[in-house]
């Protein structure tokens, strides 16, 4: 009666009648109801707000109503509307007055709650709760990957010297130390930690490299060389390019020749291991390596492919030698001999900064590759 009173006394959208109280999850919001010509309303911007939703307007009169996890395509006068492929009658037509868009109150009490999941609608207390889908669990956050970049020689021990027969020189712990240092920068901008052995001019130990990279628990061992020519060769300044090693038995007098040439900096070092000697720690200490052949073997593989796209020496191939600095490291590790500091043009390539760059974005490029492969072979295993 009081209803039928109010419509006699109003043609348009008037004072507020009561109150509807619009519950979005833990969030409540009171929209009010007004009475139009056509029955009691609530203004759609205002539900739209309380219910974490937008009101679109398409064209003159037509509007998209999306709350509550549907989008209902509305026009003013009609009462009908979309949703998705369907056409669902209204109990009255939607309204605009001055330029705002009013639902009729039934698509409050009765229409969402048809259409939208987790909407209910408590009439006694004119209540409309929408429950919100519980959020997924974030995921579990993939453990950050760590490269160990080890950058050959420093301190007293300056590696190789060169070029031969030049007036000038190049000494191969700075080279490989400025090389490292922009590895590092280059892997950083791919997302991975890095972990310097040395990032200064100091000496490392080789036992001690290795040492760092596990204790870091690095998933890569990258260490940069500059190779030397064997001076009993018949032209030793011509000698040029590029050569990956991993760490297994040296199978040629090359690999013999540069095995002993990177070992050489025992020499400078004032401590050994003592378990070295020891049968079990050999046996243990070996089969921690064997695990790792394979792998290091595809990554010494990956990056002279790498290298061979921009390096302008000959391609020396994958070799392998039994390197000190290699043996303690317990994970996927390589030696990269980058360029030969004995040949002059050789020598001037080396020490350019952009070529340094090139050289490290080469290397780091590689390591994303084998580290993509690395983590798809691992998570084929685990199934």
């Amino acid at each position: 009666m009081i209803v039928a009173v109010a419509l006699l006394l109003q043609q348009a959208v008037g004072q507020p009648l009561s109150n509807v109280t619009v519950r979005n999850g833990d969030k409540a919001t009171t929209v009010s109801v007004s009475l139009s010509d056509r029955g009691p309303v609530v203004a759609a911007d205002a539900l739209a707000a309380a219910l974490a939703g937008q009101i679109e307007t398409r064209a003159p009169n037509e509007y998209v109503v999306a709350v509550a996890g549907v989008r209902v395509a509305v026009t003013a006068g009609v009462p009908f509307v979309r949703v998705g492929d369907q056409t669902l009658p209204l109990a009255a037509e939607p309204v605009v007055r001055a330029g705002t868009l009013y639902l009729p109150y039934s698509f409050v009490s009765d229409f969402l709650p048809r259409v939208a999941t987790g909407v209910t609608f408590d009439t006694r207390r004119a209540v409309l709760q929408h429950q919100l889908a519980a959020l997924p669990p974030p995921p579990a956050k993939a453990r950050s990957l760590t490269v160990i970049v080890d950058a050959g020689h420093g301190g007293p021990d300056r590696g190789m010297r060169g070029p031969i027969g030049a007036d000038w020189e190049i000494r191969e712990k700075d080279i490989t130390l400025d090389v490292s240092l922009a590895l590092r920068d280059a892997l950083q901008e791919r997302g991975v930690s890095v972990v310097m052995t040395r990032s200064t001019d100091t000496l490392i130990a080789l036992s001690d490299r290795g040492r760092i990279a596990n204790a870091k628990k690095g998933d890569v061992f990258l260490s940069i060389h500059v190779n030397a020519a064997n001076p009993n060769w018949k032209q030793p300044g011509a000698a040029r390019g590029f050569e990956t090693y991993f760490l297994s038995e040296a199978k040629t007098e090359d690999a013999r020749r540069v095995e002993a040439m990177e070992n050489e900096v025992v020499k400078y070092e004032i401590s050994h291991d003592v378990a070295a000697n020891d049968p079990l720690s050999f046996i243990v200490h070996d089969m921690e390596q064997n695990q790792h052949l394979r792998e290091s073997s595809e990554l010494a593989a990956t990056v002279q492919r790498s290298l061979a796209k921009m390096h302008p020496g000959p391609d020396r191939g994958v070799k392998q030698a039994g390197f000190r600095v290699l043996v303690t490291a317990f994970m996927p590790a390589v030696l990269v001999e980058i360029g030969f500091g004995t040949n002059a043009a050789e020598a001037r390539y080396l020490r350019d900064p952009r070529r340094q760059r090139e050289i490290a974005a080469s290397i780091a490029d590689a390591t994303m590759q084998y580290l993509a492969g690395y983590q798809r072979r691992a998570n084929a295993a685990s199934q």
